[in-house]
Order: structure tokens, then C-alpha cells, then sequence
């Protein structure tokens, strides 16, 4: 089965997976329900900013897959549900970790419990790491450990939904100063209100210009 999904359809698919465990009196989604999911800046990484068309692209590539459908519920209005559990024989909090990593990319086993019981209880990290293992050999295979990069603790976790992830292989450097960061942060605001103020004077001028066309005519 291919499961090589882009990125805005991995979002769809972890934001069906996460509103029917976490606000089940919502599910299955409208259109612009589903969207607005996509796009929070909460439990989210990277945040999106998607449009109703983007979704519904997403919604299509996945439906031929098999992983999600228009439902039948709320006839009214068009709701969208996943296919997930069905169509892979996965049980909830196996859902529920694969989620996490969907909606938010590689993650620590700490970082998953945490996130995850919001839509599943996890007793502990071995049951996490135990989930973890059934996806990794669960038939495709639909997570696995990444290598442990310089100055991590802990291993990291992905998803394989949009094949192997790409491992981060160059050198990390000492993070700079707070003061650095805010110092680059104002810089780089200033430089783009000069270009905002270059682009205004250059409108103004096209303006100027066009009156003074316009005010020859009929001299």
C-alpha cells in the first residue's frame, strides 16, 4: 500500500486521528472544522496556514488510499472521518502515538506520553516505547527510532507515513545569547520596514506620476 503522503495530507490525516479521540462530540469533521485544525498554532509543528482547497486536495489523495472518507453522518453539512483504524487494524492508543507524531514530527518517548494522553492514557514510558515498537513492525512499517544526533539525551521517534525521514547529520553549535537572538530578530524587522518604505515611495511616485499624465490631458 503506498503510504508516501506530502505534508499537508500527513496534516489532515494526524488532525482526523486527534479531534476523534480528543473531541469526539465534534467528529466526524466539516470542512472548515478540519481546516481550522490544520492550521493551529497549538499542538502543532510547523504551523500551517492551509486553505479549504488545500484540504480538499489532501481529503481526495487520501480517500484513494483508503485512509479517510466523506461520512454518512450529518447529512446536512459534509463531514470527513479517517479510515486509519480499518484500513491498518490499529487500536487507539497505537492511534493516539501516531498522532502525536504526525501532527508534531520526531519526538522523545517523554515528549509522546505527555502529548498523547490528551486522547489516550499511557501508564508509563515502556508502554509508549511498547506502541512504538508495534508500529515499527506493524506490516508497512509506520514508525521507527531515529539515530541519536550530537548533544540529544534521548532518542527521538517518526512517523514513516511520508517514507524515511531525513537525519539531521551536521554539527550543532553552541546556541547563541538571548540578547543575540532578540538583537537578529530587530534587525531583521528593520530591514523589512525599509523595504516596505521603498516599496511605498516607489508607489507614490507611479502615482504622482500617473496624475500628472492624467492632468497634461487637458492642458
Amino acid at each position: 500500500m503506498d503510504l508516501l503522503l506530502n505534508d499537508v495530507e500527513i496534516r489532515v490525516l494526524g488532525c482526523l486521528l486527534e479531534k476523534e479521540m480528543a473531541t469526539p462530540e465534534y467528529y466526524p469533521l466539516t470542512l472548515n472544522a478540519l481546516t481550522n485544525a490544520c492550521n493551529q498554532k497549538s499542538n502543532r509543528d510547523p504551523v500551517m496556514s492551509l486553505e479549504d482547497a488545500d484540504v480538499i486536495r489532501a481529503l481526495d489523495a487520501l480517500r484513494t488510499r483508503g485512509l479517510a472518507m466523506q461520512s454518512a453522518e450529518g447529512v446536512r453539512v459534509p463531514r470527513y472521518r479517517h479510515t486509519l483504524a480499518e484500513k491498518l487494524h490499529l487500536e487507539p492508543p497505537q492511534l493516539a502515538v501516531l498522532a502525536e507524531l504526525l501532527l508534531r514530527g520526531p519526538q522523545t518517548l517523554g515528549e509522546l506520553r505527555t502529548r498523547a494522553e490528551r486522547m489516550q492514557p499511557l501508564a508509563d514510558l515502556a508502554v509508549v516505547e511498547e506502541i512504538l515498537g508495534e508500529l515499527a513492525e506493524h506490516s508497512p512499517a509506520l514508525a521507527t527510532q531515529l539515530p541519536r544526533q550530537p548533544g540529544q539525551k534521548e532518542n527521538r521517534y517518526a512517523h514513516l507515513l511520508a517514507g524515511s525521514p531525513a537525519v539531521d547529520t551536521a554539527p550543532r553549535g553552541v546556541p547563541p545569547e538571548a540578547a543575540r537572538v532578540q538583537v537578529t530578530a530587530v534587525d531583521q524587522r528593520i530591514a523589512q520596514l525599509e523595504e516596505e518604505v521603498a516599496a511605498l515611495r516607489l508607489e507614490i511616485a507611479e502615482l504622482r506620476q500617473s496624475m500628472s499624465d492624467f492632468r497634461a490631458q487637458f492642458e
